[in-house]
Order: C-alpha cells, then sequence, then structure tokens
C-alpha cells in the first residue's frame, strides 16, 4: 500500500482527516494490541495449566507419568491441522469475531473438566481445546496487522508476542496460588472466567483496523478493474521462495520453545544441578529475555524500514542475524563448565530466537494481498508448529542415549543450535518479500489478462 492509501485508510477509519480523528485511530490501533496480548497470554495459560496441577492432578486421580505426557501431547493432536484451516476461514470472517468465539470455545470447554473431573474429561477437553486455540498463533497477529500500516507492524506484533512471555510471569504463579489454595479444578474454573471476561470486553471494544481482511475485500471490490490483485491462488503464495523458506526455517526455533517448555526446568536440576525450587524461579528467566529481546529487535526493523531499507532487510536481516546469535549459544552450550554461564547461554538464545516469530510472520504476510493475510499466516505458523511435536521427543532421546544426564541435555540444546544455524542461512538465501510480492502481483495479471501476455513483464521473469 503506497503512503497515500495508507493515509486515505487511516482518514477512512477515523472518520475524518483532522488530527483528532488521526489520534483516536492510534489510541484505538494501540487499544486493540493490548487486548490480544491478553488474548495471547490466556492462550498461553491454557497451554501451561497441565504442568501447574499436575502433581495434584496425578494425586487425586492416581495417574502415571505416561497419562500426564498423554493429557500434553494431546493438546497436539488437532493443534495445526485448525490452526491451518483457521486462516482460511479467517479470510471471509471478520477477525473480530473469529477471536471471539475462540475464546467463547476456551472458556466452555474447561466446564467439563470441573464439572466431570476425569482422566477421561480431561483427555477429550484437551484434545478439543487445541483444536480451538490451533489457528490463536497466527491471528493474534493478523488481528493486529489490521491496524497497523506494513512499515509499524513489528512493534504491536512483538508486544502481541510477549503476552506468552507475561502469562508465565504473572498468570503461572496466579494459578499455582489458586491450586494450592482451591484444589487443581479451580485452576481450570478460573481461566474459564478469566477468557469469559476477556470475551464481554472485546464484544465492546474489539473492531477490524483500516488495514484488515474485511476491509481489504471492500477495497478490492471497489478497484476491481484498475489492475490490483485481489486474490490469488494460494499455490502460486505457497511456491514462493519468502514463503516456503520463512516457514521451513521457523521449524528450528519453534523446536526450541518445544523443548525449553518440556526440559528447561529438569536441565536446570539434573544437568546443572540447581535445587527444585531454585529450578523453577530460573524457568522464568527465558520469559524476561524474550520480552527484552521482541522489543528491541522490532523497534530495529520498524527504524530500518523507516530509514529506507529493504523488507528483505528489515525483516528478514534482522530475523537470520537472531537466528544466528541463538544458534552460536547453543552450539558452545556443551563446552560451558560454570552453570551461571549455562544458563546464561539457553535464557538468552530462547529470547533471541522468540524475536524471530513476529519479524517472520510480518515478512511471509508481505507477498500476499491483504485479504489472503490470514490463511497465508495460517498455514505458514501451522508448518513451523508441526515441529512441536517432534522436538520434545527427540531431545528426550538424546538424553536417554548420552553418557551422563548433562551430557544429554547439553547435546539436545547443542542439536537444536545446529538447525538454527541450518535455518539462518534458509532464510537467508530465500526470504525477498518484495521481490515474491511483485512477482505474485505479476503473474495474476498474465493469468488473467483477456488472451493477451505483457511482454514487459515476461522480459523480466514477472516481476515489475
Amino acid at each position: 500500500m503506497s503512503t497515500a492509501e495508507t493515509k486515505a485508510a487511516v482518514v477512512g477509519a477515523a472518520g475524518s482527516g483532522s488530527g483528532a480523528g488521526a489520534r483516536r485511530v492510534a489510541r484505538t490501533a494501540w487499544g486493540i494490541t493490548f487486548m490480544v496480548m491478553l488474548f495471547q497470554m490466556i492462550n498461553y495459560a491454557d497451554k501451561a495449566v497441565l504442568g501447574i496441577v499436575a502433581r495434584p492432578l496425578s494425586e487425586d486421580l492416581g495417574l502415571s507419568h505416561a497419562d500426564i505426557g498423554l493429557l500434553g501431547s494431546a493438546f497436539f493432536i488437532l493443534f495445526s491441522v485448525t490452526g491451518l484451516i483457521g486462516g482460511f476461514v479467517a479470510d471471509r470472517i471478520k477477525i473480530v469475531w473469529m477471536l471471539l468465539g475462540m475464546v467463547v470455545l476456551w472458556s466452555v470447554l474447561q466446564v467439563p473438566i470441573v464439572l466431570m473431573g476425569t482422566f477421561g474429561a480431561l483427555l477429550v477437553c484437551r484434545i478439543l481445546l487445541g483444536a480451538a486455540e490451533g489457528p490463536a498463533a497466527s491471528l493474534n497477529n493478523v488481528a493486529v496487522f489490521g491496524w497497523f500500516p506494513k512499515d509499524k507492524r513489528a512493534l504491536p506484533a512483538a508486544i502481541v508476542t510477549t503476552g506468552g512471555s507475561l502469562a508465565k510471569v504473572m498468570l503461572a504463579p496466579a494459578l499455582a496460588i489458586v491450586v494450592a489454595a482451591c484444589g487443581w479444578k479451580a485452576a481450570f474454573l478460573a481461566l474459564g472466567a478469566l477468557g469469559l471476561a476477556w470475551s464481554v470486553v472485546w464484544l465492546v471494544v474489539g473492531k477490524d483496523g483500516p488495514y484488515s481482511v474485511s476491509r481489504a475485500r471492500e477495497r478490492a471490490q471497489a478497484s476491481s478493474g484498475t489492475g490490483k490483485v485481489a486474490r490469488v491462488a494460494f499455490w502460486r503464495i505457497a511456491i514462493r521462495p519468502t514463503f516456503w523458506g520463512g516457514s521451513l526455517g521457523m521449524l528450528a526455533i519453534y523446536g526450541f520453545v518445544a523443548v525449553v517448555l518440556t526440559w528447561l526446568p529438569s536441565y536446570f536440576e539434573q544437568g546443572l544441578g540447581f535445587s527444585r525450587l531454585n529450578s523453577g524461579f530460573l524457568f522464568a528467566l527465558p520469559s524476561i529475555t524474550g520480552v527484552g529481546a521482541l522489543l528491541f529487535s522490532s523497534i530495529v526493523s520498524d527504524r530500518l524500514i523507516r530509514r529506507g531499507r529493504s523488507v528483505r532487510a528489515a525483516r528478514g536481516g534482522v530475523a537470520v542475524v537472531a537466528f544466528v546469535l541463538c544458534g552460536v549459544m547453543l552450539l558452545v552450550l556443551p563446552y560451558v563448565t560454570n552453570s551461571w554461564t549455562a544458563v546464561f547461554l539457553v535464557v538468552t538464545a530462547y529470547g533471541v530466537g522468540l524475536a524471530t516469530f513476529p519479524l517472520m510472520q510480518i515478512a511471509v504476510s508481505h507477498i500476499c494481498p491483504e485479504r489472503q493475510v490470514a490463511s497465508t499466516v495460517g498455514v505458514s505458523v501451522a508448518i513451523y508448529q508441526a515441529s512441536g511435536l517432534l522436538a520434545p521427543w527427540l531431545a528426550g532421546r538424546i538424553i536417554d542415549a548420552a553418557p551422563t544426564l548433562a551430557e544429554g541435555y547439553a547435546t539436545a540444546f547443542q542439536t537444536v543450535g545446529i538447525t538454527a544455524i541450518v535455518g539462518a542461512v534458509l532464510i537467508a538465501l530465500t526470504v525477498d518479500p518484495e521481490r515474491d510480492r511483485a512477482r505474485i502481483a505479476a503473474l495474476d495479471a498474465l493469468t488473467h489478462a483477456d488472451g493477451s501476455v505483457d511482454d514487459e513483464v515476461l522480459l523480466s521473469g514477472g516481476e515489475r
């Protein structure tokens, strides 16, 4: 979107061209960003609650470690599938209603757990909850993208992503207190109530922004016949290097996040010799480094855009630097003998790696028509989330095969570091959003021309 179109969209959303109208739009945009960050916090707390209630739950119902592990894995059975489908649905339904429906469903699914309190109810509800939360990882940023032009999306996307880290720092301790005082069922009840409270507020304040998919549909209808790209076949997006290279490159970082969530406390305790209590406290450190890295990288990325640097440099380039830093820190982990140095390397690598998520979602969303942002980002996220199913299991196999637990954990994290370096190389070679956006637009023009061929486009290799 050009600068003129950007100003027109903002003016239209504000209802006037006045400075006061623009300020109202800005306040609304940041208010929506805050609400979506809370959405992300609830989403993450729903995932993390099982770890918080694991011990009292197993004692109350007589569950084994394998049973608890099954409940954890059950969440991901339909997670990526609905994440993929949800993006295509969001191309056709207003994102504000998508988010509302998802949170209401999350809240309702807590009720059978509280009322029945059986292993079977837990298993079914966790499967359904995973299905209901699958689209959240992509749609949360899509909702925020609707309120900001492309050159200003990194910071709000980073703020939304910090919701997961803030949930670990703020909601997880609160839920632990609730469990200690009222039992494990109360944690699920509290999450259901929190989700319903968010839904009531969202019903009042939630709205689609001037750059949203729904507004893009309206603009596409209004500008039909002007040569602008309204919609393209999805396979044309999927074959572009930015899409598949960015999606495959992110497999390493999402796998790292899954390994951290599953094994980091055990690494601190069994691998580095910290007490169980101290390991629990140290587990909060990655969230702190994650928030810092997300905000810093987003500010740097947006500033590069404002200074005229390409999207490839500002989004993909910053992400590549983060990948390399993350990978190098994990690569040297087995050679570190000081426990605190090892803690520093792991938690810093986690924070730096986390910063790549909003950057790559912005890069991938840049190549497609605005009305297809939800499906494009949704499929990309679904692809790299697949590593969450495999990475913790592979890490466990590496740990079991090692001579000592300390060596096993260090080797598992080193393996993640190697994949991060590979991901950095892949992204550096493939991600070029401006190139791929131009080629998608040019190919669309060629395909839909009335029997004629645009020689200029052909001679330029499909790029304008």
